[in-house]
């Protein structure tokens, strides 16, 4: 897809698998099991999926997802699943290397989606993408750095520190466009400071949604996630958000749906719901 500037590719990198009742908080399993249902242990099929931006000067990724330094026991835990799909072998399709990415854009800091920043070569942590500039925003950073009891578990400093200590991370104060083209809206209700680009051009708006949509069944205001930190202020942002995404007809990028890359949302006059579902990969 091409949108102003940029050439826009979907890259998966993982699959893996979390509790149905995390993913979909108060909603009742008999509703959400027939949008995503669950295996034996109550995991739904996830996946972790980047935003690949190309323009003349530039190959941005949005998110690097679960990465490869996982533990067996935790791999075992939420069915990551590395070696099917990942970073490297998506990115050669579309002929690049982790080695040719300038711009890591990196939405929030937990550790599905900043866990590929970083690998494991010699029993050393390394960055991943050697000659990025890794974009932060300062509210997360801060967050992360300094966790609640509730969401520490969701914190890996190994998938930033070596970053830090190179050099090689920006931190963004606000909302204001830190790459061109790539406008930010900021949601605090999933995490503190989630930063969400928004490329525009050609009568069209692409939103990468991170946590505040992470899948097309979470398109409906109330379908929110245990793992929000303050659901009300998510549902808020839905509800703010929402009309403007219909009205304008954006593109909404799916992080963690396992089957619906993007698609379009539709108002049926009491719900939202996904419209036009729209294909990246061919």
């Amino acid at each position: 897809m091409k949108i102003d500037n940029y050439t826009c590719y979907s890259i998966e990198t993982s699959r893996f698998g979390l509790d149905g009742g995390a993913m979909f908080g108060i909603i009742p399993k008999t509703m959400w099991e027939k949008e995503a249902p669950a295996d034996n242990r109550n995991r739904i099929e996830m996946v972790t999926r980047s935003l690949l931006l190309i323009s003349d000067d530039k190959k941005i990724i949005i998110d690097t997802g679960n990465g490869s330094k996982w533990q067996e026991k935790f791999k075992k835990i939420y069915s990551i699943d590395t070696d099917t799909v990942n970073m490297e072998s998506s990115l050669a399709k579309v002929g690049l290397s982790p080695n040719d990415i300038t711009d890591v854009i990196c939405t929030h800091m937990h550790f599905d989606h900043i866990g590929g920043n970083t690998t494991i070569e010699n029993n050393k942590i390394i960055p991943v993408f050697q000659n990025a500039t890794h974009w932060f925003s300062q509210d997360n950073w801060d967050l992360a750095n300094s966790p609640s009891e509730k969401d520490q578990g969701s914190f890996m400093e190994a998938d930033w520190k070596v970053l830090a200590e190179n050099g090689m991370v920006k931190l963004i104060p606000g909302t204001e466009s830190f790459l061109p083209g790539i406008d930010i809206l900021v949601s605090n209700g999933h995490t503190l400071g989630q930063i969400h680009p928004i490329i525009r051009g050609n009568n069209q708006t692409l939103m990468y949604c991170g946590d505040l949509i992470p899948m097309s069944a979470h398109i409906p205001i109330p379908w929110i996630m245990a793992y929000d930190i303050q659901p009300m202020i998510t549902i808020q942002e839905k509800r703010e958000l929402l009309p403007r995404i219909v009205d304008e007809n954006w593109i909404l990028f799916f992080e963690h749906d396992p089957n619906v890359e993007a698609c379009t949302v539709e108002f049926d006059g009491r719900h939202y719901h996904r419209k036009d579902k729209i294909v990246f990969t061919k």
